[in-house]
């Protein structure tokens, strides 16, 4: 039920299953001082460009089981009438046989782990073109300092100081020393161009969904493979799409299926069985704190500001 009060409108919602709202959630998160989402006192605020204009969504589980979701701004009921949705409510998993030990026991310690849609492409889309090729440190550091500096203030009592992230018009403005001084190279600052150009059309992934929304999204120069998961992973909470051409994935897969690191080939071998729903077994993998052996150096985070 959805009700207009003095501090915005407010939805109630009983979920029919469990659900870790945290855990949902978090996949949406960029990181400490995220522009567009915090969590305060047990609350999830979310600052959102949306079809419907910008919003903000606040969410929270009350001691009864109950989610209450607020929000305000243009785009408040349209982002009340996902809050199912992106906490999961579409995620289906039946079909899905956990055959490896490390999959079943965090299938069974984890039940409320769900793949939450967030039925929109653009704010995911930016987060995921930032993260090519550069540390977390590095892209999360560029996502701030664009989301303060040109996204639009988050409608609503926020806690702080909370942006969106720049809209597409907003990103083909930016002029070179803007960019520079985000810290964005020009690989990722023209693949950002070249998807804001497009923005628009690239929300029809959500409605395509699976194989058929990320080829949409890879029409785009310089989305590959990895991108496009990692977008599908988020705005239709897609089960299958695995980000291969990660650094790191390979190796936690293969080091909690098989006992040793793997490259993407051997990933994809060993994450067969789960098709068509590998990006599922891969979030339990995820969530079940596998640690894997280094065998060389972290890499270094670069500061393009200073080229």
């Amino acid at each position: 039920m959805t009700t207009a009060t003095g501090t915005g409108l407010v939805r109630h919602w009983c979920p029919p299953f469990t659900v870790d709202v945290s855990g949902v959630l978090g996949q949406l998160s960029r990181g400490r001082g995220d522009p567009a989402f915090r969590v305060v006192g047990g609350m999830h605020w979310l600052a959102n460009n949306t079809p419907a204009g910008v919003g903000t969504l606040a969410i929270e589980r009350t001691t009864d089981g109950e989610v209450v979701g607020r929000a305000w701004g243009p785009a408040a009921d349209w982002l009340l009438e996902g809050l199912p949705a992106l906490l999961g409510a579409d995620d289906d998993d039946s079909g899905f046989v956990a055959h490896h030990p490390v999959i079943a026991d965090g299938r069974r310690r984890m039940a409320g782990l769900r793949l939450g849609t967030a039925g929109r492409v653009w704010d995911i889309l930016v987060a995921a073109i930032l993260e090519q090729k550069v540390t977390g440190f590095e892209a999360h550091r560029s996502w701030r300092e664009l989301g303060f500096r040109f996204g639009t203030p988050a409608p609503g009592p926020v806690p702080g100081r909370m942006h969106t992230p720049p809209t597409p018009r907003t990103l083909m403005a930016l002029q070179d020393w803007e960019w520079h001084r985000a810290g964005v190279d020009g690989q990722r600052r023209r693949t950002l161009y070249a998807a804001a150009q497009v923005a628009h059309a690239l929300e029809r992934a959500v409605t395509l969904k699976g194989e058929a929304g990320r080829d949409l999204l890879r029409k785009v120069h310089g989305i590959g493979v990895w991108t496009a998961a990692e977008v599908a992973q988020r705005a239709w909470g897609d089960p299958d799409a695995v980000s291969f051409g990660d650094l790191h994935l390979p190796h936690t897969v293969g080091t909690a299926l098989v006992g040793h690191r793997l490259d993407d080939a051997g990933m994809a071998e060993v994450l067969a069985p789960y098709a068509p729903q590998r990006q599922r077994a891969v979030r339990y993998i995820e969530a079940s704190g596998v640690r894997v052996q280094r065998f060389a150096p972290r890499f270094s985070p670069r500061d393009y500001r200073r080229f």
